[in-house]
């Protein structure tokens, strides 16, 4: 019956304020998801890559890469692709860091609330039935 009286001190308005608080500031961020780019080019400047939130803005290939074979160009290609990937992800991580701080942890914070409030509505709803039993309802 703990679980019920935890829950049963939750300020539902105060609750409710920040998630409002949150979606706002999660659109805020949405509008910011523009200005990140990741951006990758090979140690010897054959091909550079830029990538954004749309994907692929802009692929350079320097002339003397058009000499090297096929499959190498297009190993050299793909690997930057996903360098300039991994950096568009660093970026938006650390924009959402900054803007709602770890994330893992808030997820920890919705986890155990919802385990809470799992466990009080069992308890509840047994409750309910033990009460059911006893009225003969």
């Amino acid at each position: 019956m703990r679980e019920f009286e935890e829950f049963a001190d939750l300020d539902i308005d105060k609750l409710l304020k920040g998630a409002d608080e949150q979606f706002a500031r999660m659109a805020e961020f949405q509008k910011k998801l523009d200005s990140y780019v990741g951006r990758a080019q090979d140690e010897h400047g054959m091909v550079t890559v830029e990538c954004g939130q749309e994907g692929v803005r802009e692929l350079h290939l320097h002339p003397k890469a058009l000499r090297m074979p096929s499959v190498e160009l297009a190993d050299l290609i793909k690997a930057m692709l996903n360098e300039a990937a991994r950096d568009l992800q660093r970026q938006v991580n650390e924009g959402m860091s900054a803007e709602f701080g770890d994330v893992e942890d808030s997820a920890t914070h919705v986890k155990e609330a919802e385990s809470a409030y799992n466990r009080t509505f069992d308890d509840v709803m047994g409750e309910l039935a033990r009460i059911r039993r006893r009225l003969e309802l």
